[in-house]
């Protein structure tokens, strides 16, 4: 989603080669090619893949990382230079809320964050974080529940006796009895990634057991 929203080159390309997203962007921010990623250098660039969201920043990274605050620095430095997109969309995004008042997602929710004209600093920053954040978690919020009411919908029109029984962030999971199984499987890799049309493709993966514990 983030790659759709800020439509920065280097991870649109990512997605759209089907490259490890974690490695791909290791691999711009250390400077090395995709096959020299080091399992170290794909969970640092996975930190601040998921960080960048919730406005890590160079004391949080190095605190995280035990590393120094100008190796945190640099490292932040870097990956906005290979992906402009992305502090290009939070820069606006948060010019966009303190003039609005609010955020919202791609499909027009709205969160209502007005203490992003706070004069209190620590506030103000907060508000800045969450108005970064909203689009992207809440637009995935949005997707997640558009595919569960029309898998829902099909479930019922086909009389079929599966259920769907929890949601878990972008997970959805199912209950089903063996003979339905596979139908149900092809039910949710039609329906899940098509709520939004994207710049970059949804995946769905789909794992079978006896019990939650057990999927394969």
């Amino acid at each position: 989603i983030m790659a759709h929203i800020t439509e920065d080159p280097g991870l649109v390309g990512a997605f759209m080669r089907d490259e490890d997203i974690h490695a791909a962007t290791a691999s711009q921010v250390f400077g090395v090619p995709l096959d020299q990623v080091t399992p170290e250098m794909r969970r640092r660039a996975k930190v601040f893949n998921f960080g960048v969201l919730y406005g890590l920043s160079e004391f949080g990274l190095s605190t995280r990382e035990r590393i120094s605050r100008e190796e945190a620095g640099e490292f932040i430095k870097t990956y906005f230079a290979k992906y402009p997109g992305i502090r290009r969309y939070i820069d606006e995004t948060v010019q966009r809320t303190r003039e609005l008042g609010y955020a919202e997602t791609l499909l027009g929710r709205r969160r209502y964050i007005p203490e992003i004209r706070s004069a209190n600093a620590v506030v103000r920053q907060a508000a800045e974080r969450a108005a970064v954040n909203m689009p992207v978690q809440g637009t995935a919020a949005d997707i997640i529940k558009i595919a569960m009411n029309r898998i829902d919908a099909e479930l019922e029109a086909r009389r079929l006796k599966s259920r769907m029984i929890l949601q878990v962030h972008d997970e959805l999971i199912f209950e089903c009895p063996a003979s339905e199984l596979d139908e149900v499987r092809r039910l949710a890799l039609e329906i899940m990634p098509r709520p939004l049309e994207m710049k970059v493709p949804l995946k769905v993966d789909t794992k079978v057991g006896k019990n939650w514990g057990e999927m394969e």
